[in-house]
């Protein structure tokens, strides 16, 4: 019973990054264009569209009532539940960088 439960919570914490990457897609879009930087935002949308393309292989496994030591061994399944994210957060730090670098910039 704990691991369906720790499913549950790994889909509510999928969603919460995606729910994140939006955020974050939002305050850059607005943040480009005060300094009319190029749209590098949408690929914050790109990243969310990969965790969302995860979130769903997870609730399609889990509710079928995939076993999950089986889909290890599936190249199709971890790069579904494995590597869009990686990808995703990927992408999406090297887009935050980009935007809001300027944060960290030391100036005097």
């Amino acid at each position: 019973m704990l691991v369906i439960g720790s499913s549950w919570f790994g889909l509510i914490g999928m969603a919460a990054m995606a729910v994140a990457l939006v955020v974050l897609a939002l305050l850059s879009k607005r943040l480009g264009s005060v300094t009319r930087s190029p749209r590098y935002y949408r690929i914050l949308y790109l990243s969310t569209g990969l965790v969302i393309i995860s979130l769903l292989g997870r609730i399609f496994n889990l509710l079928r009532g995939a076993d999950l030591h089986l889909l290890r061994d599936d190249p199709l399944w971890v790069t579904i539940y494995v590597g869009l994210p990686a990808l995703a957060l990927t992408l999406a730090v090297i887009t935050g960088w980009r935007y809001w670098s300027w944060l960290l910039a030391e100036r005097g």
